[in-house]
């Protein structure tokens, strides 16, 4: 008897505490306004490198930088202008340019530390899309 209450009791804590979780994430979805923050899908790099990922919501309401922080010094405001100009590179970001501008070392970690926070691989963009497409595309040859 004691052994059911128990296992009662754990299920009614895992159940609450699952049900919080779901509560604060539809409430922090509906709080997150689109106009402010940026848009809340991530974008997926495909130049300089393939599968680089970028929120703006880490950088808006994470890092507290307004939109004018990037756009239109750093970054147009249109979406993929930046990966069509021939210095959208890896060097011009270790030199300061783009996402270099911040990610120097001092402002926030070098573009050329953590490389996996960004650089998400292949695998990392096919969770993130929900296909398998692309992790069965990554060792296909071209």
């Amino acid at each position: 008897m004691k052994k059911s209450l128990s296992m009662l009791v754990i299920g009614i804590l895992l159940f609450s505490g699952a049900w919080l979780r779901a509560a604060e994430e539809q409430k922090a979805a509906e709080e997150y306004d689109e106009d402010t923050y940026g848009p809340l899908a991530p974008i997926i790099w495909e130049k300089p490198v393939k599968s680089v990922v970028f929120e703006h919501k880490n950088h808006t309401r994470g890092a507290g930088l307004e939109c004018d922080s990037c756009h239109d010094e750093l970054f147009p405001m249109e979406a993929g202008a930046s990966a069509e100009k021939e210095d959208f590179t890896m060097e011009t970001l270790y030199n300061g340019g783009y996402c270099g501008a911040c990610h120097d070392g001092d402002t926030a970690f070098a573009s050329n530390k953590r490389c996996t926070v960004c650089h998400i691989g292949v695998r990392g963009q096919a969770r993130l899309s929900g296909s398998s497409d692309a992790a069965a595309e990554h060792g296909a040859k071209k």
